[in-house]
């Protein structure tokens, strides 16, 4: 016996609307059916890379003309005898020499080696003591608080103890750096594991992820902003301390930005000095920038950055 089956005028409209995403009246209201696909977020095409580059950089630009300006005229003003505080004029062509001559990229290899080195292995350093003190609460109890404590030491107070243990040498540089950057890589690392909701690691627990798989799929996924806020803070201590260390532990033969500022200062050469000082500010600037990338681009793939920022 065959069923007459009757479909309705109301629903056939109904599941056409769905299949062509027409608006369907319900009770005089227009209601427009997607589906699953009204999930979809529909993005703009992001601005072209020229363009990104540009508005990053013009804003540091204007910022340097202004510095530039006001320190010129702090020196029209006479404050100090131009030997002392030299100008704009004087210093840039200075730094424009030291970037032309071999000395330079020599003591500026030497200064990122050492750089890279020291904050390497604070970052190894860092990220094992972070890991231990987040997983096991006696050792959180035990040392916890002394991460911090050892991250608010001034790191030029290691310097007599460095040179004690090795004398003037590069492990004396590289001991203060790593001292002065994993304290801050580990509290990075242990605010990022503390804040994960636990909401999170148990639906990864539920769906079979276990120890360090739970760790590598949901915890550090997770807690990566604070990581990497972390690491950012870290270099800024690790660059800090090199700094200070290259100012005072100068190894014979191993000229670097550090040292080549000291013999400025010793000789009384202003444009030395702040040529120097210059370079150092340089670099910290591309460091950071880089860095930012990396924030940029971990924000955008979570949706984070406004579709203008893209």
């Amino acid at each position: 016996m065959v069923t007459e089956t009757t479909i309705e005028p109301g629903a056939l409209r109904k599941a056409r609307a769905v299949s062509i995403d027409e608006p369907v009246s319900t009770d005089g209201t227009d209601i427009t059916l997607a589906g699953l696909d009204a999930l979809d977020t529909v993005t703009e095409p992001g601005r072209p890379f020229a363009a990104r580059v540009w508005s990053a950089t013009w804003p540091k630009l204007g910022a340097v003309a202004i510095f530039l300006l006001l320190w010129q005229i702090v020196v029209w003003s006479d404050w100090k005898p131009s030997y002392v505080l030299p100008g704009p004029s004087e210093v840039l062509p200075e730094l424009a020499h030291q970037i032309m001559t071999g000395d330079f990229w020599s003591a500026l290899v030497r200064t990122m080696q050492r750089a890279f080195v020291g904050y390497a292995l604070a970052v190894l350093i860092g990220t094992v003591v972070g890991l231990a003190v987040s997983r096991f609460v006696l050792l959180r109890t035990a040392v916890g608080s002394f991460v911090t404590a050892l991250q608010t030491m001034p790191s030029i107070v290691w310097f007599p103890l460095a040179i004690l243990l090795f004398k003037l040498t590069e492990s004396a540089i590289l001991f203060v750096v790593v001292l002065g950057a994993a304290p801050s890589i580990a509290n990075g690392v242990i605010s990022g594991i503390d804040y994960v909701p636990p909401l999170l690691t148990k639906v990864g627990q539920t769906m079979g992820a276990h120890g360090l798989k739970l760790y590598r799929l949901v915890v550090a996924p997770a807690a990566l902003p604070s990581v990497v806020a972390g690491l950012k803070q870290g270099w800024a201590f690790a660059w800090r301390s090199l700094m200070a260390g290259e100012l005072l532990v100068i190894v014979p033969g191993h000229p670097s930005i550090g040292s080549d500022l000291e013999n400025s200062r010793q000789f009384l050469e202003a444009t030395g000095v702040i040529a120097s000082m210059m370079t150092i500010f340089i670099i910290g600037v591309l460091v950071d920038a880089a860095f930012n990338v990396a924030d940029r681009r971990m924000r955008a793939r979570r949706g984070l950055l406004p579709e203008q920022a893209r």
